[in-house]
């Protein structure tokens, strides 16, 4: 089971307050922190630029790549695996030296050049669904293994900032599963707990990523679909408790109940305890 905090652009290009998500993503019992790497000119057609301004304001949330030896260096040191989205093709090379993983986003899986490029270089790839079908999904992972990947997470996600309960869907992890044989995770945009528990419980995710801000001032914090660490906190650790419970599955008394094993019920009279313990014992 991997819990993987998505920064996005909440970073606010500020290097303490980027290194401080990758501390609070390790102090609430994460295993890895993802990034984003891209260029406004890169990532929207520039007809779409000339007419907004909202658009061109996405400028400020670009994650300086000066940034990129120092989010490696302070995963390390807290031993958090490092991921990043790239979004043009020269983010993939830009980002190989630092990142143990790449984060393939939903808006890019019809773009095989950069599913190819990520897949060639041999590392790890995690691939979000979200607004695809089954057969787009297929084409995609079709694209990743020709291109050499062989350790491939998909994740479930549904593309609404954020996303209500209602909408989640997930028994598609199943469906995606039985597909295409791989693991399956899902991306959370509901910052709802049960639905995370849902999503592991009776679902079978190996992987949940989710997007992460400090304290709510983040560039996308405004939207709500980010959790807190407190708040993520609290149910990561639930579940890794949830999983403690589930044992070996060998039936055979536990080591806390060994103390109570001899005062049970004598067989030959129902009487506790055990017909050797009355013989010996005293108050």
């Amino acid at each position: 089971m991997r819990f993987i905090a998505e920064v996005s652009s909440n970073h606010n290009q500020d290097l303490a307050r980027a290194r401080e998500f990758i501390r609070a993503a390790a102090a609430a019992g994460c295993d890895a922190v993802k990034f984003q790497l891209f260029k406004i000119e890169e990532l929207f057609a520039p007809e779409i630029l000339a007419q907004s301004e909202k658009h061109r304001r996405r400028k400020e949330w670009e994650l300086p790549l000066e940034f990129l030896p120092a989010l490696r260096d302070t995963c390390r040191e807290h031993q958090i695996a490092f991921g990043c989205t790239p979004f043009y093709l020269e983010a993939v090379e830009e980002l190989l030296p630092y990142v143990d993983f790449y984060k393939i986003a939903s808006y890019e899986l019809l773009w095989s050049p950069l599913l190819e490029a990520c897949a060639r270089t041999g590392k790890p790839v995690i691939l979000s669904t979200g607004m695809a079908t089954l057969e787009e999904i297929q084409q995609a992972v079709g694209v990743l293994r020709a291109a050499g990947c062989r350790d491939l997470t998909l994740l479930h996600c549904v593309s609404a900032y954020p996303c209500p309960p209602s909408d989640c869907n997930l028994a598609a992890i199943q469906t995606i599963r039985d597909a295409f044989g791989c693991a399956v995770g899902w991306s959370d945009h509901t910052v709802s707990p049960v639905v995370l528990q849902r999503a592991i419980h009776r679902w079978g995710a190996t992987a949940i990523e989710f997007h992460l801000d400090l304290e709510g001032q983040g560039a996308e914090a405004a939207t709500g679909h980010c959790w807190l660490p407190g708040q993520i906190g609290a149910v990561i650790s639930d579940i890794k408790t949830a999983e403690l419970a589930d044992g070996d599955g060998t039936k055979a008394p536990t080591p806390a109940e060994l103390p109570d094993r001899e005062w049970r019920a004598d067989p030959s009279d129902g009487l506790r305890p055990f017909l050797h313990v009355r013989k010996t014992w005293r108050a």
